[in-house]
């Protein structure tokens, strides 16, 4: 047999499972090939989206059932034994696996993380792969599990039958969890960006310590009463009559399981702490949902709860860790054991990416002084000082600022989604009140059609709260537009919203994390694959804050008050057309890693989302507010702000940027030129640049602007980067046409060329290089695609033609 000549698949079928086989490993539950443990990165091109490619593993190989604990790269013969070592060590970090293989058939690569073999890298007959027992018995030793822990950490997960497995994070963060508390860590910290499945996790390391006996009674805690319903109906469903909710503020001791809002079992009076009802060591586990909200402050209510409970193992969940000279939850639980950020899951494709409009208002940037003796429109004379952003809506309220914002709210939706699902984050209840009145009176139609298009969803009023299941049930289309101040910000599982409105200063990164994950979640039935933020009050500024960790794809801010509030690549199509001339290989600026690239699958859609006890406690003393109705208020000028491939804002202008980022690959104008001419597609070469940052969309359109016609991206770099004067498209065309190049052709094929030099004009360079343009108009009607390519003698011929013509395109003058 030539193993030379056989292929990867070949190797893993004829060498690789057979050599597992031997070894021990059974192939229905402990190997597993081919496994895909991403969803593929969600890239979002104007209105558009789809997914990038999938991480996969040749091999990932469980003791028990979701339970990995190695993983095997494979290549074909005609690659070194080690050639898929890097790869595979890639996989391992991702896995949280500590046996790594890299083979070709020959034998195997052994790379062992644990550091308790002979070395690191050994090479191993086919014969000498290690078996189950072996690696799990070194696993158990690095882990640090003795043979009596062992019971607990081989407790299987709960299966519903279903055939629904953990994710591979969730996975890790179960495994790591079990393992530290079989070990007798007590104190443990897991940070899960919002809408990772917390709660499913939580389930899944309960369930595990209850069925081994190891954990007997549990109390589950969380701060809001609609996440204790969520987790009793949803995930904590399994645990059946072993399971009750702590109400009425009484206690049963039959159970095992308990729910319970933290508010239910404490109270200001010390008879009203109805858990000391329950003896100290009752409870030997306490999970925390959002931990962040107060458990690790010395005074809090929670605090109280585990210091009676301190026996107890505390395992926190959040997804935003509080960290502040009063409040610290690494003080009290410990470093995280397992952090799985905003950025991890946008880049896997489990979160929604999304894009940011930022919208500064004049009087905002500028401030406003009232004249000496000015009163407002309540007769109030107004304090004399300049009143900038933290004041508006708080102590001041310009109600014509309200209407320019309800204004370009109202202005997206319909150029969008008007029935995309929205939250406007307000200040307070009042300005959340004003909001909504603004908004209602811009949309009059709509409220026409259903009187919920509209609502104030708070803590203080009982017909806008009884409407917040219907806002987040992606069945439910109305309410459409929700006004909050802080009600929404945390334990609100919308998963179809698709629009956060940031009306709100906002300082405290945990709160903006929290803001940002409303929008998060991704619901294919429901066509929610992204989102945006318009931001009115610089909230967005936090992305340069280095604690935040889940940048967004793109930042538009409109230049003026008649500038549209849609991002341009969202405008007239703009995108759509590009996706059906082709260009899908548009990279997303953002962080990029050996074996997770944005690469589309050439099948791959783009596809479109459009579709046509909870209080607000405010302070002891009323502030004195003042309205005022006849101040003026304007978008001003552009501050645009774009992000670099390191997912990081830039603040310099697009026009040097690029210069840099052209610079730093091509030296001089020739070796540019000699690139472009040298590319068997020159939208690879746009692809790279697109891939440092640079944004051709916006490029194109501004200098278009100053142009007068829309330039070809070659034209752009040659004239921003190396002083070249610029041609338009049809400058190119016509010169090709002049010259007269294809008299060498004739019948279909010439006009096939012309038809390609038209088509270039119109849309650029991108179109022609995809072989799909013969199949759309005007080559439809000169024939089919095949018949068409043969007029050319066949596709090396027809690829020869379509070279020339690019060639004499982008001919340089003598």
């Amino acid at each position: 047999m030539d193993m030379k000549a056989l292929s990867e698949r070949d190797i893993c079928t004829k060498f690789i499972t057979p050599a597992l086989v031997q070894a021990g490993w059974d192939v229905q539950t402990q190997i597993r090939e081919e496994m895909t443990f991403t969803a593929g990165r969600i890239i979002v091109r104007g209105r558009l989206h789809t997914r990038g490619k999938k991480r996969r593993a040749d091999y990932l190989l469980s003791f028990h059932k979701n339970q990995p604990i190695a993983v095997i790269e494979a290549k074909d013969n005609k690659h070194s034994l080690g050639d898929g070592m890097q790869q595979a060590l890639a996989y391992s970090d991702a896995l949280d696996v500590p046996f790594v293989f890299s083979s070709n058939g020959d034998g195997f690569l052994f790379h062992d993380r644990t550091g308790l073999g002979g070395q690191t890298e050994t090479t191993l007959t086919l014969a000498e792969f290690p078996s189950p027992d072996e690696l799990w018995e070194r696993y158990c030793q690095y882990k640090g599990i003795q043979p009596a822990a062992r019971p607990v950490v081989e407790q299987p997960y709960y299966d519903d039958g279903s055939g629904r497995s953990p994710r591979y994070y969730q996975r890790i963060a179960i495994n790591r969890t079990v393992e530290a508390v079989a070990r007798g860590q007590d104190r443990i910290l897991l940070v899960m960006a919002t809408g990772t499945g917390k709660t499913f996790t939580a389930f899944q390391i309960i369930w595990r310590l209850w069925k081994s006996r190891h954990k007997k009674r549990i109390l589950f805690l969380a701060d809001r009463n609609i996440l204790v319903d969520q987790t009793k109906n949803n995930d904590f469903k399994p645990f059946g009559q072993a399971m009750t909710k702590v109400t009425n503020r009484t206690v049963d001791a039959s159970y095992e399981i308990y729910l319970s809002l933290y508010q239910a079992v404490t109270g200001s009076e010390e008879e009203q702490n109805i858990y000391k009802q329950f003896s100290p060591d009752f409870f030997d586990l306490i999970v925390i949902d959002e931990c962040h909200r107060g458990s690790a402050a010395e005074d809090s209510a929670w605090r109280k709860i585990l210091d009676y409970f301190s026996a107890a193992t505390h395992i926190g969940l959040t997804a935003t860790p509080k960290e502040t000279k009063e409040v610290s939850n690494i003080d009290y639980f410990g470093a995280p054991l397992y952090t799985y950020s905003l950025k991890q899951g946008i880049e896997d494709g489990f979160l929604a990416p999304y894009k940011v409009v930022r919208v500064d208002i004049d009087k905002d940037l500028q401030g406003w002084r009232p004249s000496k003796g000015q009163r407002d429109k309540l007769g109030q004379e107004i304090e004399d000082r300049i009143y900038n952003q933290k004041d508006f809506d708080k102590q001041l309220v310009l109600e014509k600022r309200t209407q320019l914002v309800a204004a370009k709210i109202t202005e997206l939706l319909e150029s969008t989604d008007p029935y995309q699902k929205t939250i406007v984050f307000c200040e307070d209840i009042d300005h959340a009140e004003r909001m909504r009145q603004a908004l209602v009176n811009l949309n009059p139609k709509r409220v026409a059609e259903n009187r919920k298009y509209i609502m104030r969803i708070t803590g203080d009023e009982q017909e806008g709260k009884a409407e917040l299941d219907n806002f987040i049930d992606p069945e439910s289309r109305y309410p459409v537009i929700a006004t909050t101040s802080k009600l929404m910000t945390t334990g609100v599982d919308a998963q179809t919203c698709k629009l956060i409105v940031l009306d709100q200063r906002i300082q405290s990164m945990t709160e903006f994390k929290q803001i940002i994950g409303r929008g998060t979640r991704i619901n294919d039935d429901y066509h929610k694959h992204w989102f945006t933020i318009l931001d009115f009050k610089k909230a967005t500024e936090l992305f340069a804050d280095p604690d935040f960790d889940g940048e967004p794809v793109q930042v538009y801010q409109p230049y003026s008050d008649d500038a549209p509030i849609v991002p341009e690549d969202e405008q007239d199509g703009a995108l759509d057309m590009g996706v059906e001339n082709g260009e899908e290989d548009e990279a997303v600026a953002g962080v990029e890693t050996d074996w997770a690239e944005y690469d589309v699958d050439d099948n791959a859609t783009w596809e479109s989302d459009d579709v046509g006890g909870l209080s607000t406690t405010e302070g002891p003393e009323p502030r004195r507010k003042y309205v005022v109705d006849d101040v003026e208020v304007s978008i001003v000028a552009e501050r645009v702000q774009y992000l670099g491939a390191d997912g990081k804002l830039i603040t310099e202008s697009l026009r040097d940027y690029t210069r840099k980022q052209v610079k730093a690959q091509y030296a001089s104008l020739d070796d540019f030129l000699r690139s472009w001419q040298d590319a068997e597609r020159k939208q690879v070469i746009l692809d790279e640049l697109a891939e440092e940052g640079i944004f051709w969309d916006a490029l194109v359109a501004e200098l278009g602007q100053k142009w007068g016609e829309e330039p070809d991206p070659f034209d752009v770099i040659c004239h921003i980067a190396f002083d070249r004067p610029p041609l338009s498209r049809r400058e190119r065309a016509e010169q090709v046409r002049k010259r007269d190049i294809f008299n060498r052709y004739e019948g279909q094929a010439r006009q096939v060329l012309e038809s390609l030099v038209d088509k270039y004009a119109d849309s650029g360079i991108a179109p022609i290089e995809d072989p799909k343009v013969l199949t759309l108009a005007p080559f439809s009607q000169l024939g089919a695609p095949m018949e068409l390519i043969n007029a050319f003698g066949g596709k090396p011929g027809y690829q020869r033609a379509l070279h020339e013509l690019e060639d004499a395109l982008y001919q340089t003058p003598a």
